[in-house]
């Protein structure tokens, strides 16, 4: 399987640097993106090594390509709709190797009130989906539900315990 993709990238027609840069300004303007991301594109486009950091310097000279912009676009549009917590989102965006300062930057954007209010809501959701269960076992099924979607265990005991008593 490798060897063929390797064989599909040989055939493929080269393309010249201002069309891969066009390729990519059209992907950097659908949607934010990550530096690792247009890496990728880069390397799917068959562009040599030694012209990718050429052509990622351009893109951000020419604002198509800004980690801190995607950084927020990523953390605000994760929040919303999928509702997950800091630590997932804090987690993903290392995964995409943003660097930690447009991280910090980023998470710390999203709305105390609104986090706690989002929080609060899962966890009702969550505990009273579990109406057949025993005590202890919702609990520690609502736990850990909040704990995948990336809260922080402090604020998620914190609210149960003002909820449940």
């Amino acid at each position: 399987m490798e060897n063929l993709l390797v064989l599909m990238a040989m055939r493929k027609e080269k393309l010249t640097k201002d069309q891969a840069l066009q390729k990519l300004r059209h992907y950097c303007r659908y949607q934010e993106r990550c530096h690792s991301e247009v890496k990728n594109k880069l390397f799917e486009l068959g562009v040599d090594k030694n012209e990718q950091d050429e052509m990622i310097i351009e893109l951000v000279e020419e604002d198509y390509l800004d980690e801190e912009r995607f950084a927020l676009a990523f953390t605000t549009g994760r929040f919303k709709t999928k509702q997950w917590g800091r630590k997932k989102i804090q987690y993903a965006l290392k995964e995409k190797m943003v660097n930690e300062e447009s991280i910090q930057k980023a998470i710390k954007q999203i709305d105390e009130t609104n986090y706690i209010e989002i929080l609060k809501k899962l966890a009702m959701e969550k505990y009273s989906s579990l109406k057949n269960e025993s005590y202890l076992v919702r609990k520690k099924k609502t736990v850990d539900y909040l704990m995948q979607k990336g809260y922080e265990i402090e604020l998620i005991r914190t609210f149960l315990e003002t909820m449940i008593n």
